[in-house]
């Protein structure tokens, strides 16, 4: 800018606190945990509360909107609950369809949510994205209480700071960055999901481990068996490892809304999001990780960057917890011959801006930025995942 031209420049600090909590039972009459966090001011009305509910997590337990509504009634001196929870569809569906997001936003005015009341989010990681971006879009934020009901968003996406939906059939086009009031990871909501869905949580776990911490991998690694059998102890050590290593790294990395062009949190994710797309979501966020983790991994040993030994414990532990290591839907190609998945290199450079930045690794819990990938070393990684993937079935 030229010197003489007029201008006014301040540095604004905001500080931000980032509750995660862990508990069982939370809408027990004698668990006080969200009575506390929602509880209303010595003078003045009563905050209101707004409780949404992913559809999947009603039917799995059926008397929850009750509990719900019973808890709000007897507790002392809480937010008032402006209606009967409120059950909305779950997974992808929920990100996908801009209206479910427009009738949040109705619910919050009709019912007068303001700054100071709340929305209440129980569900998986999507239910969480489109409450979360509604709360935060609805009188520029009201105050957002996210309860993960999944292992992989209370390992990783319910504790971060990110929401948002799909558009334009890319993955979190439409979205924020807004820390949640509160964080409540009640381990009592897993018991009941399927296997697959247990399972998912645990490959975000890996993810951390590779890239920031190897005592933790190797401590999954002496799990490993426990894991398969979604032992509840070695689960919850786990998943509790994991939200911390994501939000010490949000905390601490110096960038918590991404202003840069590096996202290491998301390792292996810019072909998992590819792969989400390219099977309309047939591949589960979950599925789509493990499949990113092991061609980045396998990729980051092709460029020289990690040995052998580390990638093959890498891609080892990954088929051992249940997760497969290709997909035929990473050799598809367009009309021309293009390997369509990577094109998704471009659509996750384009997300952020600036230069492709991409995190590898160069040993178990470090993780590297590249900005150039080779594509003809990436497709030979492709093939070499097939290869082993016929050679060795992994579980269901």
């Amino acid at each position: 800018m030229h010197p003489t031209t007029p201008s006014i420049e301040r540095t604004i600090t905001v500080p931000f606190a980032h509750r995660i909590y862990f508990t069982r039972s939370v809408f027990s009459p004698q668990n006080r945990l969200l009575a506390e966090l929602v509880s209303r001011p010595a003078s003045g009305s009563p905050p209101k509360a707004l409780v949404v509910i992913d559809q999947g997590v009603a039917l799995a337990f059926p008397k929850l909107a009750d509990q719900v509504a019973a808890y709000f009634a007897h507790n002392e001196r809480p937010a008032r609950l402006v209606r009967s929870p409120l059950v909305i569809p779950g997974g992808e569906a929920a990100k996908n369809d801009p209206e479910l997001v427009n009738e949040l936003h109705r619910q919050i005015e009709q019912h007068g949510i303001c700054r100071h009341s709340y929305l209440l989010a129980i569900g998986g990681g999507a239910v969480l994205d489109a409450a979360g971006f509604a709360a935060a879009t609805a009188h520029r934020g009201v105050r957002h209480i996210r309860l993960p009901t999944t292992t992989l968003s209370q390992a990783d996406g319910g504790v971060g700071v990110k929401n948002g939906i799909n558009a334009f059939g890319k993955k979190n086009f439409i979205g924020t960055f807004s820390p949640p009031y509160a964080v409540i990871n009640d381990n009592d909501f897993l018991v009941t999901l399927p296997p697959a869905e247990k399972r998912a949580g645990l490959i975000e776990a890996i993810k951390v481990a590779l890239i920031r911490d190897a005592a933790f991998f190797e401590e999954i690694e002496r799990l490993a068996d426990n894991l398969v059998h979604f032992e509840t102890g070695a689960m919850e050590r786990v998943i509790r490892r994991s939200a911390e290593l994501h939000v010490r790294h949000i905390a601490e990395s110096g960038d918590p809304f991404e202003f840069g062009s590096a996202r290491p949190l998301d390792f292996g994710h810019w072909s998992a999001h590819k792969l989400e797309q390219m099977s309309r979501f047939a591949i589960s966020h979950g599925m789509a990780v493990a499949l990113g983790l092991a061609l980045d991994t396998l990729y980051s040993h092709r460029k020289g960057m990690l040995s052998c030994t580390a990638t093959e414990r890498a891609l080892t532990l990954i088929q051992k917890l249940g997760f497969s290591i290709f997909d035929p839907h990473m050799q598809q190609t367009d009309a021309t011959g293009n390997w369509l998945l990577l094109d998704g290199l471009e659509e996750f450079r384009e997300h952020l801006g600036g230069e492709l930045t991409i995190t590898l690794l160069s040993e178990i819990g470090r993780g590297v930025e590249v900005h150039e990938i080779d594509a003809g070393l990436m497709r030979e990684s492709i093939l070499e995942l097939a290869r082993r993937s016929s050679l060795q079935p992994t579980g269901s």
